[in-house]
């Protein structure tokens, strides 16, 4: 099939899902470091910019998945950068110093929650396509916040 060099670029998040070794990974913490360097604060932009990756994530991946032949290509990393920025959108303000330890922690649980894939996440995946490799990776995001605001609470 004909090579779309846009599809792979956003589905790989710039090609960060080519890295060899846990690409996944690699794209949740260049996005963690991404919404930490966002030099807007605004919580619409920010609801944008993750709802704009959801969307535009459903199309690429799917497209990824068509042309490779593969469900759920491994180099399909916008997943994991929506989830991520859904997970950070979701968090408690937090001024800074107390922000980059809430940001590691929400890093370290998304990959928890993405890799484990716990009920009901693993369903979430089966429902196919573009959605179904974004989905997973959102509702991640979503225990992820949920986990965290816990953490922060309880602490």
């Amino acid at each position: 099939m004909k090579k779309n060099i846009l599809i792979d670029t956003l589905a790989s998040f710039f090609y960060v899902g080519f890295i060899p070794y846990a690409p996944g990974t690699w794209a949740s913490l260049i996005a963690a470091l991404i919404w930490i360097l966002i030099p807007v604060e605004s919580v619409t932009i920010r609801i944008i910019i993750v709802c704009s990756a959801f969307v535009i994530g459903i199309f690429v991946a799917g497209l990824s998945e068509l042309k490779s032949g593969i469900i759920d290509p491994s180099y399909v990393v916008i997943d994991e950068v929506a989830g991520m920025w859904l997970a950070l959108l979701l968090l408690p303000k937090i001024q800074h110093p107390n922000r980059v330890p809430m940001i590691l922690l929400a890093f370290l649980v998304f990959r928890f929650f993405d890799i484990t894939k716990i009920y009901p996440i693993k369903n979430l995946e089966k429902l196919g396509g573009g959605f179904g490799i974004m989905i997973d990776d959102i509702a991640a995001g979503i225990f992820t916040a949920i986990t965290v605001n816990l953490i922060v609470w309880i602490l």
